[in-house]
């Protein structure tokens, strides 16, 4: 036997283990009938060399190793795997396929190309067959991870499960106007020292700032007072008061507003303010019923002479408080300014009247008129009425109160009283203010110009917006001051 015909036969061993003992006769025969045709010349390339398996029927095609490749995919590979046409040689391979010149058979141990598989279906993993013998089993390579699914959207619900809005760029907040003038105020504007105390008098103690605001009938009522920028630095004590208070109920209710200024650079300048507030709020209290009737029916001049009669028997306390101190009374002394407002709504005339330094301005329609009354009366003592309470007694001068300033030889007050009666319409706002406030609104445009167009607005401001306003600072002015606004509506 030719080495030919033995590797023929090493070949049919290999077929009768794969197809069992059903093929050996069919193996056998088709390594004999190789035997035989490899007796004469070596066969072409593609020319038929030897019978197919018998469980398929005699070989009309040639036997090549691709033929023999598919009839295994039949057998172990999924369905329809066998049924596909072989590939065909390329040009470029046939040289490779050819058998060489002179009848030499082909190398069998040359690396012959892989056909071409068909990709099994992506759901489909092919079944491996059984491994020759002598060759390695095949290393099963395992199949890539899934690529991850995308997360599934979970929709929010709930009060708060709107869709979030792109949130669109707002404009730059307008900067706050804190000063008018080229440069800013010498002093800070925050407070920075705060005033000395007395361990036993403790109620004495005066705040920074007090804040007052109201809403009768048709006014709107908005009150600040604060400490200047130089008490704020020294840390002296504000020597404005601030008083708010109603007196009855319902219609017939009266509202009075005092501000009262202490004299400035003396001691006690606080205590006299609180007390000029306190007096004339008390004065004003008891007389409340008869003010509120005389307001209504416009008696101006009964209303003229009672509330000097009152604001006569406030300064005279006030000497009779200096004298008990041991001071001289004309230090123990304030500027004091007053408003009645009844809370009757078809009732719009206001009444200011007080003594001293301080200023009253109407804002209407945009621009400020200044309502400080002419004075008429100068310096001259008003006769002391009989005293209405135990409390009133100071006024009147005892047997032990020696005489001095502030008793008949000397004026309750040495400047004139004033009074002004206003009928007020609707849109208008009536400003009474002490001189921290009224002296830049005369002598500043600007400052005036910026309090009218805040203050010019349809609504009244609240409490936090009026004291920012009220709280413009300019150069030169550093003195206490003191606002108090009324809107009607």
């Amino acid at each position: 036997m030719s080495e030919q015909g033995a590797r023929r036969g090493q070949e049919d061993d290999w077929w009768r283990q794969l197809y069992g003992e059903d093929g050996a006769e069919g193996a056998g025969g088709g390594g004999a009938a190789g035997d035989a045709a490899q007796a004469g010349a070596a066969p072409a390339a593609g020319a038929p060399t030897g019978a197919g398996p018998a469980d398929v029927g005699p070989a009309e095609a040639s036997d090549t190793l691709d033929e023999r490749v598919a009839s295994v995919l039949r057998t172990v590979g999924p369905p329809g795997w066998g049924d596909r046409p072989p590939p065909q040689p390329t040009p470029a391979d046939a040289p490779d396929r050819a058998a060489p010149a002179g009848g030499a058979p082909p190398d069998e141990t040359s690396p012959r190309p892989e056909p071409d598989r068909p990709a099994p279906p992506a759901d489909e993993t092919p079944t491996p067959g059984p491994v020759p013998p002598g060759e390695p089993p095949a290393r099963r390579v395992p199949s890539p991870p899934p690529p991850p699914s995308e997360p599934i959207p979970l929709k929010a619900t709930g009060p708060g499960a709107r869709p979030r809005e792109v949130a669109r760029s707002a404009p730059p907040p307008t900067p706050a106007v804190t000063y008018i003038g080229d440069r800013p105020p010498t002093y800070e504007a925050e407070p920075a020292a705060l005033p000395a105390a007395d361990p036993a008098a403790l109620d004495e103690l005066v705040p920074d700032t007090a804040l007052e605001g109201a809403q009768y009938g048709s006014l709107t009522l908005r009150a600040a007072s604060q400490r200047g920028d130089s008490a704020r630095y020294r840390g002296d004590v504000r020597r404005d008061a601030l008083l708010t208070a109603r007196f009855g109920a319902g219609r017939h209710a009266l509202i009075l507003v005092a501000v009262a200024t202490g004299r400035p650079a003396v001691e006690g300048a606080h205590r006299a303010a609180r007390d000029a507030c306190g007096w004339i709020g008390g004065a004003v209290g008891r007389s409340y019923t008869q003010l509120a009737e005389d307001i209504r029916a416009d008696r101006r001049g009964d209303l003229k002479a009672g509330l000097q009669r009152l604001t006569d028997r406030s300064y005279g306390k006030l000497r009779a408080r200096a004298l008990e101190r041991g001071g001289p009374p004309e230090q123990y002394t304030a500027a004091l300014r007053c408003l009645l407002l009844p809370a009757d709504p078809d009732c719009r005339t206001r009444v200011f009247f007080g003594v001293g330094a301080g200023g009253l301005f109407r804002l209407r329609d945009g621009a400020w008129t200044d309502l400080e009354p002419v004075a008429t009366d100068h310096g001259t003592l008003a006769p002391i009425p009989a005293p209405i309470s135990a409390t009133d007694a100071p006024d009147r001068p005892g047997p032990g109160l020696p005489h001095g300033p502030g008793t008949a030889e000397y004026p309750a007050h040495p400047e004139p009283f004033l009074f002004h009666a206003a009928f007020a319409r609707p849109g208008d706002a009536l400003l009474l203010c002490s001189a921290g406030l009224a002296e830049p609104l005369r002598q500043e445009p600007a400052f005036a110009a910026h309090l009218a167009d805040r203050w010019s607005t349809p609504e009244p401001p609240g409490l936090v917006p009026f004291l920012a306003t009220a709280q413009l600072r300019a150069k030169g002015h550093a003195k206490d001051r003191t606002a108090v606004a009324v809107w009607e509506a």
